[in-house]
């Protein structure tokens, strides 16, 4: 398919109108997007033109937009856009643009958020069939977790002394210098 993607990135003009429909639920807000360039005479920066589209939203997305955005605050927003042109009572065309949302969230580079994950709606069948048992033949689950320190992250790691005076560090790492040890890499998802 030869569809339009675009990213905007802008404010929140109008709240989130949330509405059900026979196809699931779905949203719709304007999103103003207005350029910034550098002003050589004013030595600074200045707005230019401000864009405005009409963000739709479906489904999930509909209900988590209408629940977390309002007026003013700085979003992003992808999706595909959409052109339409219309005659209004007898009047020249007029033209709109909107965005077909894919995802929306707020611009972190402007501000902080708390992220809430939502619950997933549970289908009846899901609810009809029990949980399996766990395999008891994994060898996994009864392999016991092993004794690792929570490392201290704030600070540097610092040389521990020795621990029984056979120049092992409490680490147990012969010559105790094995206190500089950089923690594991964290896995992100």
């Amino acid at each position: 398919m030869n569809e339009t993607m675009v990213c905007v990135v802008g404010n929140v003009a109008t709240r989130p109108v949330y509405r059900e429909t026979v196809s699931g639920p779905s949203a719709r807000f304007r999103i103003a997007v207005t350029a910034r360039y550098w002003d050589r005479e004013r030595n600074s920066w200045a707005d230019g033109h401000t864009n405005f589209f009409t963000v739709w939203a479906n489904r999930q997305l509909a209900t988590n937009a209408a629940a977390s955005l309002s007026v003013g605050e700085p979003v992003i927003v992808q999706g595909r856009l959409k052109v339409r042109t219309e005659t209004r009572d007898g009047q020249p065309e007029w033209m709109s643009a909107d965005i077909d949302a894919v995802s929306v969230g707020h611009d972190l580079a402007r501000g902080t958020t708390a992220f809430r994950r939502t619950p997933r709606p549970e289908t009846s069948a899901a609810l009809d069939r029990p949980e399996p048992a766990p395999d008891r033949s994994d060898p996994a689950l009864h392999r016991p977790e092993p004794d690792r320190p929570e490392p201290a992250w704030e600070t540097d790691p610092a040389p521990s002394p020795p621990a029984d005076g056979t120049g092992e560090a409490a680490t147990g790492a012969p010559g105790g210098d094995a206190a500089q040890l950089l923690p594991e890499a964290a896995m992100v998802t």
